[in-house]
C-alpha cells in the first residue's frame, strides 16, 4: 500500500507548492470515491492519499477525474466555471503553465467568441484557438518507472512552471513525488490575467487553511472577460485580493497575501512569449483595497469601436501607475511628476474623482494650489477678453505646469511654489502657511508636494462667477482618450 502526505507547513514547500496542495484538495472535493482506486483525507493543513494499486494507475485516475478537454476548453469540473470562466481559465493556463508548444496543441483554426461587457454596449469579439491536447491530459511517463512506481526525483521542465526557475538551460527542475503532485494541481488555485504588450500574470495565493480555502473557492465561478484583462501585475494582485475580500464566507481565513508572476518576452529565449519578467509579493489591508476599488470604478476598461465596427476593451494608462503606488505603500498620487512628463494626460475626470481621497494635510496643500491656479486662470481670462480672443486653456495650464516642472531641488521648488502662491492669492491660502511650509521643507517631502501640486492643476475643475465651468468641456472629454488598446495585443499562443 502506498501513502502520500502533502502538508502546507512542510518546510520544503514554496508558495506554489502550497497553492497546489489546496488545488489538489479542491479537485478531490469534486470526485466520487467509488469512481477512483484511491482514498483520501483532507485536514486544515494536509492532504493524505493512499492506494493499493500502482502509483501510475492511482495518479492517472486522479488526473483524468480532474482535467478534461471539452469543446476546445481545458475544463476542470471542480472549478464549476461558466462560459466566460472556461474561456479565461483556458486562455490563462495556455499563456502561463502551458505556454510552450511542447505542453499543448492548439487548433489551427480560430473561432470567434463574443462577450458582453456592459449592458447596452457592443459585445467584445475575441479570436480563440481551441485546445486539442495538453500536458495535464497525458500519461506522465517521466514521473514513473517501468513498473508504474514514482521515481524518487521527477524532472519538470522549467517552461512549465514560469517563475519557479530562472532558466531551464541547465536541465529540468527536479521534484519529489509530493512536490510534483502539488505542482500538477497548482493551476486550480491560481488566478490569471492578460496584460498589455504580450504579457500575462498569474497570481498564486497564500493558503492558511486548506478546508476553508476550498469552501471559499467553490463560491467563485471564474473570471469574466473584463476581470481577465488587467492593466498591470500590481493591479492583478489588488483585483485578486479584493475579490477574496468580497467573499463573505469565512472572513477569518480569507487570502490577504499573494505572489504575482509577470510573464513576457526575455532576450535569452526568442521562441517563447511568456517567461518570467518579475515577481511581486503583495499584501494589502482593507483601506488599500477600498482605495483600489474606487480607483477601478473611476478608470474602468471601456468598450471602444473603430471605423470598421470592430470592438475592443481599452485599458486605463493611469490605473497601473496608481496600483504600483498602492502595493508599495506610497500615496496613490506618488510619482505624478514623472508620470505626467512621460504621458499625455487623459482620463482627467478620473483624477478629479480620485482627488477626494487625500488626508487633511494633503487636502490643505491641494486646495491652496488650486486656489492660486484659479486666481491665475481668472487673470488669463480677463487678459484674453481684453485682446478679443477666447482663452487657450491648454496654453494657460501648460504655463503653470512647466513652471513647476523646472525645479530639481527642494530649495528651488519651495521658492517657485511660494512665489506662485504669493503672486496669485486666494482664500484657500489664508491661515495655512505652517502646513504649506511643512509640505515644502519637511525631510524629502518636497517631491511629494510637487506631485500633489501638479495633480491639483491637472484635476482642476473650478467654476467662474456665473457658475459655468472654467475648464472647457473638451478638456474633460474622455471619448478620444488614448487608453491602451488590445487590438495590437492579439496573440497566437
Amino acid at each position: 500500500m502506498t501513502e502520500l502526505t502533502l502538508s502546507i507547513f512542510d518546510p520544503n514547500t514554496l508558495l506554489p507548492h502550497r497553492g497546489g496542495i489546496a488545488g489538489l484538495a479542491l479537485a478531490l472535493d469534486a470526485i466520487n470515491p467509488s469512481d477512483v482506486p484511491f482514498s483520501w483525507k483532507v485536514t486544515e493543513d494536509e492532504v493524505n492519499l493512499s492506494w493499493k494499486c500502482s502509483d501510475q494507475e492511482a495518479i492517472l485516475s486522479l488526473l483524468r477525474q480532474t482535467y478534461h478537454l471539452e469543446d476546445g476548453y481545458l475544463d476542470v469540473p471542480a472549478l464549476n466555471l461558466d462560459q466566460q470562466g472556461k474561456y479565461t481559465f483556458t486562455e490563462g493556463v495556455t499563456r502561463t503553465f502551458l505556454q510552450h508548444g511542447q505542453q499543448r496543441k492548439l487548433s489551427k483554426n480560430e473561432v470567434s467568441l463574443s462577450f458582453m461587457i456592459d449592458e447596452g454596449q457592443p459585445e467584445i469579439s475575441r479570436p480563440f484557438r481551441p485546445i486539442e491536447d495538453c500536458y495535464y491530459t497525458r500519461d506522465f511517463k517521466d514521473a514513473f518507472s517501468s513498473k508504474g512506481t514514482f521515481k524518487p526525483n521527477i524532472p519538470i521542465k522549467g517552461h512549465h512552471l514560469p517563475g519557479l526557475v530562472e532558466c531551464f538551460a541547465h536541465g529540468a527542475y527536479q521534484e519529489s513525488p509530493q512536490g510534483f503532485l502539488a505542482l500538477v494541481f497548482l493551476p486550480l488555485a491560481c488566478s490569471y490575467y492578460q496584460l498589455s504588450g504580450y504579457r500575462s500574470a498569474v497570481v498564486i495565493p497564500e493558503i492558511k487553511n486548506i478546508k476553508e480555502w476550498v469552501k471559499r473557492r467553490k463560491i467563485f465561478s471564474g473570471s469574466s472577460y473584463r476581470d481577465f484583462r488587467s492593466s498591470s501585475s500590481g493591479e492583478s494582485a489588488l483585483r485578486f485580493l479584493l475579490q477574496e475580500k468580497l467573499i463573505e464566507d469565512s472572513q477569518d481565513f480569507r487570502v490577504d497575501y499573494c505572489e504575482v508572476y509577470q510573464l513576457g518576452k526575455q532576450q535569452w529565449d526568442g521562441s517563447q512569449s511568456y517567461l518570467k519578467q518579475a515577481v511581486y509579493r503583495v499584501k494589502a489591508n482593507d483601506e488599500i483595497l477600498a482605495l483600489y476599488d474606487s480607483a477601478f470604478q473611476f478608470f474602468k476598461p471601456q468598450v471602444r469601436t473603430n471605423d470598421k465596427g470592430e470592438t475592443w476593451l481599452a485599458i486605463s494608462k493611469i490605473l497601473p501607475w496608481l496600483c504600483d503606488n498602492l502595493i508599495t505603500g506610497k500615496p496613490w498620487y506618488s510619482g505624478f511628476y514623472d508620470f505626467y512628463k512621460q504621458n499625455e494626460l487623459y482620463e482627467r475626470k478620473g483624477l478629479i474623482s480620485m482627488s477626494q481621497y487625500l488626508d487633511v494635510l494633503e487636502q490643505t496643500f491641494f486646495d491652496a494650489v488650486q486656489g492660486a491656479f484659479s486666481s491665475f486662470l481668472r487673470e488669463q481670462i480677463i487678459q484674453a477678453q481684453k485682446q478679443g480672443r477666447p482663452l487657450d486653456y491648454k496654453q494657460a495650464t501648460d504655463k503653470v505646469i512647466n513652471r513647476l516642472l523646472r525645479p530639481s531641488t527642494q530649495q528651488d521648488f519651495a521658492k517657485t511654489m511660494v512665489d506662485f502662491l504669493s503672486r496669485h492669492r486666494s482664500k484657500a491660502t489664508r491661515g495655512v502657511g505652517a502646513e504649506i511650509y511643512q509640505w515644502l521643507h519637511k525631510d524629502n517631502n518636497w517631491k511629494q508636494a510637487r506631485d500633489l501640486a501638479l495633480l491639483a492643476i491637472a484635476s482642476y475643475t473650478g467654476k467662474g462667477k456665473d457658475g459655468t465651468p472654467e475648464i472647457p468641456e473638451e478638456a474633460l472629454d474622455e471619448s478620444n482618450t488614448n487608453l491602451d488598446s488590445e487590438q495590437e495585443l492579439e496573440m497566437s499562443v
